[in-house]
């Protein structure tokens, strides 16, 4: 039977997998790129002990929990993950310290877990322990017992122990939390162990060897604490989790004397004491949520994605911009090869922001333009050195020594600034915008304004679902709404239509006209654009032409038998009107199948399930005809952005047809079984956000930085010609670029590392712009401070895109192999340089890397890496194109879905219900639950859920009345309809793409979808549960340690 819902509340990241509904409900046409959660990402937010903390000597009993990164005063510690990261047996051991708001970043101490010994029921995929061998799990430093931080030598970590298979067991203690430390939060339950009493604790004064931690605090016996660990055999008592019962009545007492050896409890890790996403979510809310992060110290960790937070810019970019997967990095090219920890950064040059953040100013040079440094070519930035009385400055990033021209010139402060530093956003700000001149403009002249052209398939299966008439009917409002600059009245964009099927017609929408016309190009090996004047109008001055025409579209089409298309020459024929017309602008193309008409860019059916497993299975992703990579190359030297609207009711080959919006820097939606009546919400809505959004045109962006590490490797939607421009003919607020940096020299620990993104573009209204955003990173000479100062969720990002690469060249078992070997290697890397020493049943996890293994996990068993028998050759290239541009808070909930219970919260608050993990063990069947991932929304119902429920929100009377597949909750005027209905659209709002509602009933056939995103259940493709991974990860990091 299900079992309660247990977690605390927070986002989940998302499953990858996804799989594909029947017709008509498909799942995947629904994955879209998650929205910019406010906030910044990680799976687990390091809090750390500022540096310069000073130990205390050596205290008989070292209180340890993890610590918040300074600046971020923060509430009470809630129970769970950063303290309680327990398997079933596993105690996370940590002391807590007061972080003292320093410059130096603070780190906190280890949790131990410890599990259950012996076999895993269940665990075939990874084979049992033998007998006595633990799988423990410990979260950094791995000492059974009380684990206190250490400068430098051990971050944080959380540790799980098993307990030996019998003999004496050393009690092991964990301190209460340091006076005016409570826990706030929810507590959390006990695992069910009942034949266990709860263990006691030692007494004071006991002496833990472990290295010297600042001194425990007063003891107390009603300070809430952790109970001893019997050598791993009981994690801490938790009180209950929300939404959950206790088992024990009563707080435990502290302070007597250990009790006779327990009788062991099951051999099985539970759940509950693994690190849960939800507890780390739900920590870094309340300790980071609440003050604005402010960017002035270089190498701060922001707070994680999930978490909602204000930023304020003094001189580094925001997380919205750009998120590091470290904010430390090694000082030498040896540390880095050694720890394996990837260096990169997913940047996100035109993030929209919260409205109440402000905009990036615009700076404007006039004549002279943007001031460079004349050998690198590095823009103006806050870390610019002047010198020579505010003559001349030092060029941060290769130190080379320029003049300042003299209508620049300032004079300095006493401190060597310019007293003009904070009148000037390129000074004293992270991020900041540069009117271009002309010498940044191709062909040394300004840009005429983009330009927009919808592209129509109009063969029979477009005719047939309805799409053509709904879209012709949208169209005529949606003009009103092409992106407009700052306060003008309309939109600079100017508007041109083409239908096709194995012809192409042009549309001559002239204002003079009074009717359009029409002109068709059959010629399609050989395309030219038949008409220049009229072509590309202006809505306002072509209103009535392009109404009429939108009105004569669908009739004259309603009787087509036409069922071949063609594809490339369309994408031909947009480019080629952009470039008579001297503009750049995007395309905007809605096709329904396989191009198989005679024509440049034919297409065959090659889908092939049989090769899924074998070594030409990367065929399957790889296009099948070089044409298209040759056909976006002239795209992109054009400024021609195409984004893509795929109604596909069989194969298309997505790989194939999405090269060109891959390269140009587009989009791809897709929505399979088209029918007008389930997925035309869907559909406008993709559609109005994607025709509204701010776009830069013909865009370049280059990385820059500092001596000692270069970019070298680039992830995302676009071209390059060379190996350091990144080429994008359209980049939108919701694309990110994902860097990853290498060293070439030494780093310094003074200077640290910098790091400057330069995107130049052509805004919406035809200004050519160059936006900037600089970030200055810490670097270290310990291993200790990399570990410390990671960022879990901008790493999982990161490594999912290098998969999804890898797949294009490699056997999909490869890549999953090189996944678990890399993580294996970061962590034992951990263990043996970092984590105190301890025995090697434990698994020692750094604090801020404690939900890798998770999340890594969601990764292997995503849809791409791991596929379904239903899930479609077409769904997995799919995915694998999404992923590529995504940002950290779309690819976390997307791997690692939230999963929220509806009926658990009263009914009158505002704020969304917690999370619980996404387990079916954590469904109630007298519940309901809400799950999404940025694609897909899910409403799970429980088949015992209430009468008066299931009344309120479906308006029928009993369960078995709930129709199965549901897309729309009817509008009922009662608090939980509205509640319900509130929350679905909010969570839509969050999102870059609109996700379909599906409604699942327990037991029902759908509910083998639902299952899909239940990401810590072992999958039915073969994927391993979490407990049974974090078992298999362990036995990787033994491995290399011995």
């Amino acid at each position: 039977p299900s079992g309660m819902s247990r977690a605390p509340p927070s986002s989940g990241a998302p499953s990858t997998s996804t799989a594909q509904a029947p017709c008509g409900q498909a799942a995947y046409g629904q994955f879209g790129q998650g929205d910019v959660q406010n906030g910044p990402s990680s799976a687990v937010q390091m809090q750390r002990l500022p540096g310069s903390q000073p130990f205390g000597s050596p205290s008989p009993l070292a209180p340890v929990v993890s610590q918040p990164a300074i600046l971020q005063p923060y509430g009470p510690l809630s129970t769970s993950a950063q303290v309680t990261t327990q398997l079933a047996g596993m105690q996370i051991s940590g002391a807590v310290a007061p972080a003292p708001p320093h410059s130096g970043l603070g780190y906190g101490p280890p949790t131990s877990l410890a599990s259950a010994s012996g076999s895993f029921p269940n665990s075939s995929l990874y084979g049992s322990y033998p007998q006595g061998q633990a799988s423990p799990i410990v979260q950094a430093q791995g000492h059974p017992g009380v684990q206190t931080p250490q400068r430098s030598a051990t971050p944080q970590a959380s540790s799980f122990t098993a307990p030996a298979a019998g003999g004496p067991r050393m009690p092991s203690m964990t301190g209460p939390l340091l006076p005016g430390q409570g826990f706030g939060g929810p507590p959390v339950s006990h695992p069910n162990h009942v034949s266990s009493p709860p263990p006691q604790a030692l007494p004071p004064g006991t002496q833990m060897t472990g290295p010297p931690g600042p001194p425990p605090p007063m003891h107390s016996s009603q300070q809430p604490g952790y109970q001893v660990q019997q050598n791993g055999s009981f994690g801490p008592v938790r009180g209950p989790q929300p939404n959950y019962g206790s088992p024990y009545p009563g707080a435990p007492t502290f302070g007597s004397q250990p009790g006779p050896p327990q009788p062991l409890p099951p051999k099985r890790l539970d759940p509950d004491a693994i690190p849960s996403p939800i507890q780390v979510i739900e920590d870094d809310r309340n300790n980071r949520g609440t003050e604005p992060f402010i960017t002035g110290v270089r190498g701060q960790v922001p707070p994680l994605v999930t978490t909602n937070f204000l930023v304020k810019d003094q001189g580094n970019a925001s997380p919205r911009y750009i998120r590091c997967t470290s904010y430390n990095i090694p000082c030498t090219s040896d540390m880095a090869k050694q720890a394996q920890v990837p260096l990169a950064a997913v940047i996100k040059p035109l993030a929209r922001l919260p409205p109440e953040e402000a905009s990036p100013y615009v700076v404007d040079h006039g004549e002279s333009g943007p001031l460079r440094c004349n050998r690198c070519k590095a823009y103006m930035c806050p870390f610019m050195q002047f010198i020579e009385g505010g003559r001349r400055f030092q060029c941060c990033f290769c130190s080379c020594i320029n003049d300042v021209p003299p209508q620049y010139f300032q004079h300095l402060d006493h401190t060597g600034k310019r007293v003009d530093a904070y009148d000037r956003p390129e000074l004293s700000l992270g991020s900041y915008e540069f009117l271009a001149t002309v010498d940044y403009c191709k062909n040394n002249k300004f840009p005429s304004p983009p330009a927009f052209i919808f592209m129509i398939d109009v063969s029979y299966n477009a005719i047939r679902t309805g799409l053509v008439r709904l879209l012709c009917e949208e169209l005529k409002s949606l003009l009103d709404f092409l992106p407009r600059e700052g306060g003008s009245e309309e939109s600079a964009v100017r508007v041109g239509f083409v239908t096709y099927n194995k012809v192409l017609h042009f549309y001559n929408v002239k204002s003079s006209l009074a009717q359009p016309q029409m002109m068709v190009v059959s010629d399609v090996a050989d395309m030219f654009v038949p008409l220049l004047d009229g072509f590309l109008v202006n809505v306002s001055e072509s209103r009535a032409v392009i109404t009429s025409l939108l009105d004569q579209i669908p009739e004259m089409f309603a009787d087509t038998r036409e069922t071949e298309t063609v594809f490339a020459p369309v994408i031909q024929a947009g480019m080629e009107a952009l470039k008579a017309a001297e503009c750049a602008g995007k395309l905007f193309l809605f096709h329904t199948s396989l191009p198989i008409a005679e024509a440049p860019g034919k297409l065959k059916n090659r889908d092939d399930r049989k090769l899924i497993n074998t070594d030409k299975e990367k065929t399957l992703f790889q296009p099948q005809t070089g044409a298209y990579q040759t056909l976006a190359k002239e795209c992109v030297a054009q400024g021609c952005c195409v984004d893509l609207f795929l109604f596909p009711n069989q194969y298309v080959d997505v790989a194939t047809l999405s090269v060109v919006p891959q390269l140009t820097g587009g989009s791809v939606y897709k929505y399979a079984c088209f029918q007008v009546e389930n997925d035309q919400e869907r559909f406008l809505s993709d559609l109005r956000r994607d025709v509204q959004k701010v776009v830069g045109f013909d865009a370049v962006m280059r990385v820059r930085t500092s001596t000692g590490i270069r970019a070298v490797d680039f992830f995302g939607a676009f071209y390059m010609s060379n190996t350091t421009d990144v080429e994008l003919a359209g980049l939108d607020g919701d694309k990110t670029v994902t860097v990853e940096f290498k060293h070439d020299d030494r780093l310094n620990e003074e200077s640290g590392a910098l790091l400057q993104c330069a995107l130049l573009y052509t805004s919406c209204a035809g200004q050519r712009r160059l936006r900037i955003h600089n970030l200055a990173l810490n670097c270290c000479t310990q291993l200790a401070d990399l570990y410390r100062n990671c960022e879990t969720d901008t790493l999982i990002n990161y490594m999912a895109k290098f998969a999804y690469r890898g797949v294009l060249n490699s056997p999909v078992k490869a890549v999953r192999d090189t996944l678990i070997s890399q993580c294996a290697q970061i962590l034992a890397c951990y263990r043996k340089n970092c984590a105190s020493p301890s025995s090697a049943g434990q698994l020692i996890l750094p604090e801020c890397m404690k939900l890798l293994p998770v999340y890594l996990n969601c990764v292997l068993k995503s849809d791409v890496l791991q596929p379904g028998a239903e899930v479609t050759t077409d769904d997995r290239a799919y995915v694998r194109q999404l992923v590529t541009s995504m940002d950290v808070a779309e690819t976390n909930v997307f791997f690692y879905p939230r999963l929220l219970p509806l009926t658990k919260s009263p009914i009158e608050g505002t704020t969304e219900p917690p999370a619980v993990r996404a387990s079916e063990e954590r469904l109630s069947n007298g519940d309901i639950y809400l799950l999404e991932n940025g694609l897909n929304l899910f409403l799970w119902v429980g088949a015992s859920v209430q009468q008066g429920v299931v009344q309120s929100l479906f308006s029928v009377s009993s369960f078995s009345q709930i129709t199965s597949g549901l897309s729309v909750l009817p509008v009922l005027d009662n608090p939980l309809s509205k509640k319900v209905r509130g929350l679905i659209d909010s969570l839509r709002a969050q999102r870059s793409r609109y996700m379909k509602l599906i409604v699942v009933k327990q037991e029902d056939k759908l509910e083998m979808l639902f299952k899909h995103f239940l990401v810590e259940d072992k999958s039915l493709s073969g994927g391993a549960s979490y407990v049974d991974f974090l078992c298999h990860m362990h036995k990787e990091i033994r491995q290399l340690l011995s």
